[in-house]
């Protein structure tokens, strides 16, 4: 005997047009499963879309009205019945009528007169495949939402591990505020707005979109080397302060490189972040540091930075300077289109520039208020 569930029977439809093979059928087979009649096709149907579901139909094939193929055709088409096991029980015994029954998803054919012993043997094996599939079938999900769960997890340790670094940067220059927060919004909306672009389209994917994201908080990392007599200086940098302040961008990408070492292998989110580091400081006209990097041999994530950084740092207070107006930064952006930044991220940053005046007021720290 088999057990759908525990201790609960089994559920045969039995669909027949001819009672006396109704009644034989649910003398058969009622001591071993729980039985139901339907007298037509139509009747299977009905019971079977009612929600109650057998786990197995005995079907005939000869009926009036809607005959076993039929019936057999409207079930496999339909989701929700399209997994139910479906032996025909027939006169017809030419092999082209046992072909078209299995050919329209019936597990068996049976033909009649039937043998008890043969049908119930028939009928327990796959009451015990269907079992078995749907175990399968249950376990496979399940594996996949634990899967997806721990990946899930993994991001989220991932996110919190990356803005505890960036924070560690953070921490020195409390002046920064809500900084990397803000930088890494406006990195995500100007390289959504590029997508479609000719010169960004290849690389900007939405993966690659993400690891941008994910990796900008990782920017000013390098400023934990920096000493505090220069990260908080309230003045003017003196030129050699200048030159050790500039060495943030190494000690960033050395940094992470030192992690991608330690993993040993290539993650793809840390070699944004080290393009990220290293060179956002780099201007379009190769006036920016450390290596005078001019155009397009800049990375593309550091030209996004370049710009974002620079957005921020002027929409905010610092020790040596005032916050300037959204309208009087975007018009330094605009005159450094070319010069200082990508004239294509210019274009696209006008385009979206109020939408990142919307993430500045979200992520407002108090020292911007």
């Amino acid at each position: 005997m088999i057990f759908s569930h525990a201790g609960v029977r089994p559920t045969l439809l039995v669909v027949d047009d001819t009672p006396a093979n109704l009644q034989l059928l649910t003398d058969l087979l009622s001591e071993y499963y729980q039985v139901r009649v339907a007298a037509s096709g139509a009747r299977a149907l009905t019971i079977c879309q009612s929600g109650s579901r057998p786990d197995m139909i005995l079907l005939d094939v000869i009926m009036p009205g809607l005959d076993g193929y039929e019936v057999c055709r409207q079930l496999k088409a339909a989701p929700a019945t399209a997994d139910i096991p479906i032996i025909f029980l027939t006169a017809r015994t030419d092999a082209q009528d046992e072909q078209m029954g299995l050919s329209l998803g019936a597990v068996d054919y049976i033909s009649k007169p039937i043998s008890p012993a043969i049908l119930l043997a028939r009928v327990k094996t796959h009451l015990l495949a269907k079992a078995t599939a749907d175990f399968l079938r249950d376990k496979n999900v399940f594996l996949e939402q634990e899967v997806e769960r721990r990946t899930e997890q993994v991001r989220d340790i991932q996110d919190v591990t990356i803005l505890t670094m960036a924070s560690l940067a953070e921490t020195r220059d409390n002046e920064t505020g809500n900084h990397i927060l803000r930088t890494q919004h406006y990195v995500r909306l100007l390289a959504q707005r590029l997508k479609g672009h000719p010169r960004f389209a290849d690389y900007l994917t939405d993966g690659t979109i993400e690891l941008l994201y994910k990796s900008a908080p990782l920017h000013d990392i390098g400023k934990v080397g920096i000493p505090d007599s220069i990260l908080l200086k309230s003045g003017k940098l003196s030129v050699e302060e200048f030159e050790i302040m500039k060495t943030h961008t190494t000690q960033g990408r050395d940094a992470i490189a030192s992690a991608e070492r330690r993993l040993g292998k290539v993650v793809p989110f840390l070699q944004c972040a080290k393009e990220i580091a290293y060179s956002h400081q780099e201007k379009w006209d190769g006036s920016g540091y450390p290596e005078g990097l001019a155009g397009d041999a800049i990375p593309i994530p550091a030209r996004l930075m370049a710009l974002a950084d620079v957005y921020d740092a002027l929409i905010s207070r610092r020790v040596y300077k005032s916050a300037y107006t959204h309208e009087a930064s975007i018009a330094i952006i605009q005159e450094g289109r070319g010069k200082h930044f990508d004239p294509d991220i210019v274009d696209a940053f006008m385009a979206i520039h109020r939408e990142c005046h919307a993430v500045a007021e979200k992520y407002a720290g108090s020292d911007e208020d």
